[in-house]
């Protein structure tokens, strides 16, 4: 017989209790993890300095993998100015290439959130970092515009790795840190942004001015940097890493502890689900519009102000490296607007956050000054990469059967967005990069708007209180994802510990649902 609590989705059921108040943080006192855990063995508390197994050794092998492809798809554009006098790219070709290292990831971040839901994030994560390890080493020996358009393209699907790691957080923390814990992965990931306009440029003046390489070997050498990377966090990933709290996705189906999925069902419940494409489409206008900013920021600085190349890629650098709070403060705020507001703080946050990016965006753009336009870039980077934590405060809300579809079309929705801000502002020449800028402001505050229309008949949504109908609770919610034949089957058990659990979005000013009888599920769920 499973242990009580034994997957995050999909498990047999077969224990006899399965709502377990965490109020407390505390579980059976046999347990076997470093950190205290919830009914679903999913952490209570978070200690960034740890790399115990499963939790925190996840949280590490997550960020640092969605890092190093962050790295490597943004590589190029902090040698752009070197990169364009060797392969004689336009203006128009270096938007293109901008543009195709975002549109793959829209497809891949679609598969990658299936392959989590199926095999687990562990696999997932491992092969695609390795499989896209080949197209980084392909740019040492591109000599076309196309052929440079070509590579980071297929560079660019590496960046599906962040909907592993928000998987495997939403996975193995509970939701009462799950803001924290996916902001602070998917924060440190996004440093690779900011970290490789500041990589690059070094490594490429060591290999030049060390080494005597010409300007036009010296940036093809430095490739092999972001690609050897890709190769070893790929096998740590592989061989350090752990699915679930309780173990692997093939382990525990062999063991009879998790069911194998039906993938056409999974599909089903997440595009059904109308919040899922609302946090896609909103999602790219934070996350989206960050990409763009990393792919423009430093030739902007480096035409605009007439800097050196490493003085443009330092400025570039800290809007990306701003993600070391930014992000992960997005998710901790996502998470004490949730404390005492419950989902509607959150979601009232996001809106307030998103807005006040788009108009920072287009304050930046109306910069005239060097100091000026540094100040508000930071000030944009904050609300911006702030906006993405709390997206992901969100998300993991929506469904706990399609939770890797739906955190697949969160990303694609981010990847979506990038692809149409820089179609529109930033490639050939209809506008200059400052009106470029403005008019993105207008579009994110414009494209935010939608998140009001979200509402969970348990929790509310921004305007509107929660449903006061005798069916209007969690484990109804979530209940609704499984037929009456996988209830009978105990297939939705998992669902049911996350419902228990999940009653902390309820609020403490919010009026609470009643809490059914001794903490137990209704007979209908």
């Amino acid at each position: 017989m499973g242990e009580p609590g034994s997957s995050m989705h999909g498990v047999t059921g077969r224990e006899a209790t399965y709502s377990i108040s965490i109020s407390n943080g505390l579980t059976d006192p046999d347990t076997h993890f470093d950190l205290p855990v919830d009914s679903e063995h999913m952490a209570t508390k978070f200690k960034l300095f740890s790399f115990a197994q499963p939790h925190m050794r996840s949280f590490h092998l997550s960020w640092i993998s969605f890092f190093t492809c962050f790295i490597s798809t943004f590589a190029a554009p902090p040698l752009m100015p070197i990169i364009r006098d060797n392969l004689d790219l336009t203006k128009t070709d270096i938007g293109n290439a901008g543009i195709a290292s975002v549109s793959g990831v829209i497809f891949s971040r679609l598969v990658m959130g299936a392959l989590c839901d199926l095999v687990g994030p562990r696999y997932g994560c491992a092969f695609m970092i390795m499989l896209t390890a080949p197209a980084v080493f392909c740019m040492a020996t591109v000599s076309t515009a196309t052929g440079f358009i070509l590579v980071r393209f297929f560079i660019g699907f590496s960046l599906a790795t962040f909907v592993s790691c928000q998987y495997w957080m939403s996975t193995m923390f509970n939701s009462k840190i799950v803001g924290l814990a996916n902001g602070m992965a998917g924060g440190w990931g996004n440093m690779g942004g900011g970290a490789t306009q500041l990589i690059m440029p070094l490594v490429y003046e060591l290999i030049h001015s060390r080494f005597g390489s010409t300007p036009f070997t010296a940036w093809r050498i430095a490739f092999f940097i972001p690609g050897f990377a890709h190769i070893f966090m790929g096998l740590c990933v592989l061989i350090l890493g752990q699915d679930l709290p309780d173990g692997n996705y093939a382990s525990l189906h062999k063991e009879g502890n998790k069911v194998k999925d039906d993938f056409s069902k999974v599909f089903f419940y997440a595009v059904t689900n109308y919040r899922a494409w609302i946090l896609g489409f909103t999602y790219g206008y934070c996350f989206g519009v960050e990409l763009t900013i990393d792919n423009v920021i430093a030739e902007y600085f480096y035409d605009k102000f007439h800097l050196q190349l490493h003085t443009a890629g330092f400025i570039a650098a800290s809007f990306g490296l701003a993600n070391i709070v930014s992000r992960p403060g997005g998710g901790v705020l996502s998470d004490i607007a949730a404390r005492r507001f419950g989902m509607r703080g959150r979601l009232w946050t996001l809106w307030i956050v998103q807005t006040c990016g788009g108009l920072s965006c287009i304050w930046l753009g109306r910069s005239n000054s060097l100091a000026l336009a540094i100040t508000v870039m930071i000030i944009f980077s904050v609300f911006c990469q702030g906006a993405c934590g709390l997206t992901y405060g969100v998300i993991p809300f929506v469904s706990r059967r399609a939770l890797g579809i739906i955190s697949g079309m969160g990303g694609a929705g981010g990847a979506a967005g990038a692809v149409l801000t820089q179609f529109l502002f930033f490639n050939g020449s209809n506008y200059s990069t400052e009106t470029g800028l403005s008019l993105m402001g207008v579009m994110i505050i414009v494209c935010t708007l939608p998140v009001g229309f979200i509402y969970f008949p348990q929790w509310g949504g921004m305007v509107c209180p929660p449903s006061k109908a005798e069916g209007a609770t969690e484990e109804r919610y979530y209940g609704d994802e499984w037929s009456e034949e996988e209830k009978l089957k105990g297939y939705h058990e998992a669902s049911m510990k996350f419902a228990d659990n999940s009653r902390s979005e309820r609020g403490s000013r919010v009026a609470s649902l009643p809490t059914p009888p001794g903490g137990r599920t209704p007979e209908h769920a």
